[in-house]
């Protein structure tokens, strides 16, 4: 690593004068916030409100488009095994393949991917969702490890919460046009294409700000013994963490793929809220991080877990409890509101846990959630063929809204179990 002891003549950490891209903070969390719209919000979540428009142009069935969210989501479990296994396997190819490359070539990716999308040849449709979800993995775990490092190092570590808006931001975007193109009438292959222009053109002004490698300034840096200190946190307490983190992947994933279609088949007619609960989980993603940036260093980020899974979990259950505008719109904020804080704080308590391997750990946890995003489909299709539609909607979402309970019961055990020292 680069010699960082003080300032240059500048007034910048030598460490970053040496390091390309951008040193000023808000351009580089606005620039990340922008990176996972693509990767996040268009790459994995554009599909949700295509998937109605999908099958009414009858160029698929449902559970044609419950295996394209899967093939998806198995993607982004690639993708958190690539960049878990990279670094170990082969260091070389990491030393090119560093964070800020992965973004690139991530946004870059999905943008391609996005655009063969509107192509008639349905045959290559699952190849192009994997690889959206392989594309939106090494995107969040790159922009994971090097807007958190760049960002600590200029002294601004909170603006990195304002990164993970970014998907809830594509969400409510693509989900608005989405509306608009549900009522003039259009093809779903005129949403994947101009979904792949908006990529394409969100990804010019990231270029120039993710780029080289991050440096982190000592002033920064934890000292010797804290960093000892944390590398000794208890293995189970690492294990809870990622298996209630998984948990949480199995949780939102549910109503992340069919709130649109459970949503058309409760309401009455053809209600135009149909196609905007959508977006209004994406707002509520966008409120719930920026929220989170209030939240004070010396809190407990177990705690603020729990509290957001609960929240999740009520919002996954209240579109059964109240079937109708009102409670669909509740419900879909509530789910919207811890969405991307979830990442945040588990990500960044995955750091925490194990300082001394936080990007292989970052990777293994986003393994477990990746795991826990691809049960959500198949037990979706498996309960649609044992019940009827709305039968299967219904235990589908009992059942992810009990993992996500599960998972603030695993938190509040961890928090009980080791409680957090003052740092």
């Amino acid at each position: 690593m680069e010699s960082m002891s003080l300032k240059s003549s500048e007034g910048q950490p030598r460490g970053l004068q040496a390091a390309s891209g951008s040193t000023r903070p808000w351009r580089i969390a606005l620039a990340g916030m922008a990176a996972l719209a693509i990767a996040m919000g268009i790459g994995r979540f554009a599909f949700t409100p295509l998937l109605p428009m999908m099958l009414h142009d009858g160029v698929i069935t449902l559970a044609q488009g419950s295996w394209l969210a899967t093939a998806n989501y198995l993607g982004y479990l690639a993708g958190a095994l690539l960049g878990m296994a990279l670094p170990w396997l082969a260091p070389r190819a990491y030393e090119v393949l560093h964070p800020a490359v992965l973004v690139k070539l991530g946004i870059a990716i999905t943008a391609v991917f996005t655009a063969a999308m509107a192509l008639p040849f349905s045959q290559f449709w699952t190849v192009l969702r994997f690889g959206a979800g392989l594309a939106s993995a090494i995107t969040l775990l790159g922009l994971t490890s090097w807007c958190m490092v760049r960002l600590a190092a200029l002294g601004r570590p909170e603006l990195a919460a304002l990164i993970y808006a970014g998907p809830g931001l594509g969400i409510a975007l693509t989900g608005v046009l989405t509306s608009g193109m549900v009522a003039m009438h259009w093809r779903a292959a005129s949403g994947w294409l101009l979904f792949a222009v908006l990529a394409a053109l969100l990804c010019v002004p990231i270029w120039p700000v993710i780029a080289g490698r991050a440096a982190l300034h000592p002033g920064h840096a934890k000292s010797g013994a804290q960093a000892s200190a944390q590398a000794a946190a208890p293995v189970a307490a690492r294990v809870i963490h990622a298996v209630a983190y998984g948990l949480s992947g199995l949780g939102y994933i549910v109503t992340a793929t069919f709130l649109p279609v459970i949503a058309r088949g409760a309401l009455p007619g053809h209600s135009v809220w149909a196609d905007l609960f959508w977006p209004i989980a994406g707002v509520g993603a966008v409120v719930g991080t920026v929220a989170s940036t209030r939240a004070r260093p010396q809190w407990d980020q177990r705690l603020v877990l729990v509290a957001a899974f609960l929240v999740q979990a009520a919002g996954v259950v209240l579109g059964l409890l109240l079937p109708d505008t009102l409670g669909f719109a509740l419900g879909s904020l509530l789910v919207g509101l811890p969405f991307t804080v979830i990442t945040f704080f588990g990500l960044r308590e995955a750091r925490r846990l194990w300082p001394s391997s936080a990007d292989s750990f970052v990777a293994l946890v986003s393994v477990l959630y990746g795991i826990g995003q691809i049960s959500g489909p198949p037990l979706v299709n498996w309960l649609l063929q044992h019940s009827t539609q709305g039968q299967g909607f219904e235990r589908a979402l009992i059942f992810a809204a009990s993992a996500l309970v599960l998972g603030a019961a695993m938190y509040a055990v961890s928090v009980l179990a080791w409680p957090r020292r003052q740092e």
